[in-house]
């Protein structure tokens, strides 16, 4: 097995669980990169994606509104499946 498979592979105690393992700043980026501000701004409306939005005061805000933090997980985990369903992922 190569390092490659081990990073693909899942960590005990958390099979299948594509969010374990990732930081709030890497979900946030990668929604971020996929779907733009304004638009991240639209399908979760929140301030800190509409009002000069930026990766920093996402995750304060984040951190502190465990409602929002959910919204933002499961926007992330849509789009590793319509990226799935696209044949991308």
């Amino acid at each position: 097995m190569s390092e490659a498979d081990d990073a693909a592979a899942p960590a005990p105690g958390q099979p299948r669980n594509p969010l374990h393992g990732l930081t709030l700043e890497a979900i946030v980026t990668a929604l971020a990169d996929h779907y733009g501000w304004e638009e991240l701004g639209q399908r979760i409306p929140v301030r800190c994606f509409n009002v000069d939005p930026s990766v920093g005061s996402s995750l304060r805000f984040l951190r502190k509104t465990p409602w929002a933090r959910e919204k933002v997980e499961s926007l992330y985990l849509f789009m590793l499946r319509e990226e799935r369903r696209a044949g991308r992922g």
